[in-house]
Formats: structure tokens, sequence, C-alpha cells
């Protein structure tokens, strides 16, 4: 069987990269600092292994704030990556960056704390105060 992977990238398509394996915590975070750092309500994420990462054309600008990197398109601006820490083991994709984002879909709601309060959630996911860990 064929590895599984996920192509993506940016809106001007200057940064585009391949997730291999299949993307795991799946989730819309509401928290505010995706929210401000996106310019959206809310940001779908989708996990892979840090190893099973890469960017194939460009390089993303990676921005840290309180401990965490952000990456961007800094010809473009397109939100694409999230890391919780410089070593962590793992990397957040933006599931919107995805080529085909329509074949995942999200677990759960996070950080929901933080979410705007004229976002319904009506889709019967779980949703979480803050992320899975605090559960």
């Amino acid at each position: 069987m064929a590895e599984h992977v996920t192509h993506g990238g940016c809106l001007c398509r200057a940064v585009r990269y391949e997730g291999r394996g299949e993307p795991y915590h799946i989730a819309h975070c509401h928290c505010a600092d995706c929210r401000r750092s996106a310019g959206a309500a809310f940001v779908t994420w989708a996990s892979f292994r840090r190893e099973n990462f890469q960017v194939t054309q460009g390089e993303p600008r990676e921005v840290e704030f309180a401990g965490r990197l952000r990456g961007f398109c800094p010809q473009c601006g397109t939100t694409l990556t999230f890391r919780s820490a410089p070593e962590t083991d793992e990397v957040d994709v933006t599931v919107s960056s995805f080529d085909h984002p329509e074949m995942v879909s999200p677990a759960d709601h996070i950080w929901i704390e933080d979410r705007l309060p004229w976002i319904a959630l009506a889709d019967g996911l779980p949703a979480h105060a803050r992320d899975r860990k605090s559960i």
C-alpha cells in the first residue's frame, strides 16, 4: 500500500509542502493567538510528525511569539504552520492550506474558552475549554 502524502501550500504558491502519513489531531482552534495570527474566527489544524513534514518549495518565514513558532508565506502572508516549541516533534499545518482540505474532517474544537461569542458550535463535535491535554 502506498504511503499517504498530503500536499499543500500558500495562496501565491511560493511555498509548497508535503506531509507524509495520515494527518492527526485535526481540530478547530479558537484560541486568541490563532485567531489573531490568521485573521480568522478560528483555524483548523492537522498535525504531522516533524520528520514527516517538509517544505518542498520556497521558505516560510517563522515568527516566534510567546515561545511558539508560526510559519507564514513571506510573500502572500498565508498562515501555514505552528509549533508549540522550537524542539517539538510535531508540526501543526493549516488544513485550509492543503491542496484537498475536504479530504480530512475535524475531530473537535479546542480553546473554546476564547471562542468569539457569535460562533455557534452546532456541528456536534466535542468541545474543550482549552487543549486536549487539559481535559
